[in-house]
């Protein structure tokens, strides 16, 4: 990223010079053809070999984004929604919380708010003198010595001296004897390890790999879920991810399998929710995790499932789920053009109906991978920010 000097202008980024593929037309071009491989030429981009007596500038600043700054960047305002569901887990760490407070400690942990109410409950309870009390025998002697008053009790002044002497002299004494801080005072703030309440979510990512979704499609859909994979691994302490693959029969696969194998067959979208209520029911209880939901698929499916889809996710998946989210790829996505143009497909008619029962799913179309990034954000971007 280049930012340039003068300040009217903003930071952006723009394609490094130095590497890359380009494909511009030169203007006034007489001597090559398209196809032509031209020599990088030689040297350090500028001309001439003679040095200049004069001349001053000041290059571009010019800095590189870590792996980690970059996914920072990539993944801001982005969350799963409705994150609700916690319990402690057996395998998370512990943090230090505060407990209370003790007698004993570093200097650096001292309350002084807890510890001058101790003092001040102690000087009070053992009668310790004020400095306002002590000034004011103070003040009442000097004035009796000059002669500026004279006792009100009709006493003599000698009298009344000696008296005021010997009540400031105790004073003093019980005043030394009180300290105004001691050593039982101190109250320093305690802190204890407990374990620490972890949010627990599981994905589910569903994807249509039957004969109707070609290469291209089933690569945007791959995409997709490489993007959501990466989110997740990035920005979550504990989510599992559960991957699911599909045609006419659903299983569940690893991470490989599920972005390499090339299996194919019939489409039956049913299959996949019933396995997805399967692992629920064997290893995530619903009261302790949150569920989510991300399908992919190009929208065909055996007209006779259409409602036993409906059926499933109306009424056993999105109850229990956070957040569900249908990605539908162009039926030819090599040539960009809009999935959702024409007529729409035969999932996506039938998820009419849900999408306006439950708040929470929502439907996207993806026609080309500069697709997947922004309908990405626009599913996952934290509540209250635009996307």
């Amino acid at each position: 990223m280049s930012i340039p000097r003068d300040d009217v202008h903003e930071p952006r980024f723009v394609p490094d010079p130095r590497a890359g593929r380009r494909e511009h037309v030169l203007p006034g071009n007489r001597e090559f053809v398209e196809g032509d491989r031209i020599a990088r030429p030689e040297g350090g981009g500028g001309s001439g070999t003679d040095g200049s007596p004069e001349g001053e500038g000041e290059d571009a600043f010019t800095f590189q984004l870590s792996r980690d700054e970059f996914l920072d960047l990539f993944f801001e305002d982005l969350e799963l929604p409705d994150l609700v569901k916690t319990r402690v887990a057996s395998e998370t760490s512990t943090v230090r919380q505060r407990a209370g407070f003790t007698t004993d400690g570093p200097p650096v942990r001292m309350n002084l708010e807890r510890t001058m109410r101790h003092s001040m409950a102690r000087r009070v309870a053992l009668r310790r003198p004020s400095g306002a009390a002590i000034e004011a025998m103070e003040r009442e002697l000097e004035q009796l010595r000059s002669g500026a008053i004279t006792p009100a009790d009709g006493a003599s002044t000698p009298t009344r001296i000696a008296e005021i002497e010997a009540l400031l002299a105790r004073a003093q004494a019980r005043r030394a004897r009180v300290p105004f801080i001691d050593p039982i005072d101190l109250r320093y703030n305690f802190f204890d390890s407990v374990p620490r309440p972890v949010t627990q979510a599981v994905m589910f990512c569903l994807m249509d790999v039957s004969a109707s979704m070609d290469e291209d499609m089933k690569d945007l859909a791959k995409r997709f879920f490489m993007l959501l994979h990466l989110f997740l691994v990035r920005q979550y302490e504990r989510v599992e991810v559960v991957f699911i693959r599909h045609t006419q029969q659903a299983e569940e696969v690893d991470e490989e399998t599920f972005f390499h194998d090339r299996l194919t067959g019939g489409t039956i979208v049913s299959s996949a929710f019933e396995e997805m209520l399967r692992i629920v029911k064997d290893r995530f209880p619903v009261e302790d995790w949150n569920l989510y939901l991300a399908q992919a698929s190009d929208g065909d499916d055996w007209r006779e499932d259409l409602p036993r889809c409906v059926e499933l996710l109306n009424e056993r998946i999105l109850p229990i789920c956070q957040y569900g989210a249908y990605v539908e790829v162009a039926r030819n996505a090599a040539s960009g053009q809009d999935p959702l143009a024409g007529n729409p497909s035969a999932l996506w008619n039938a998820y009419d109906a849900i999408e306006e029962r439950h708040a929470h799913f929502a439907r996207r179309g993806i026609a080309r991978p500069a697709d997947i990034y922004p309908v990405f954000r626009d599913l996952f971007h934290r509540s209250g920010i635009e996307a």
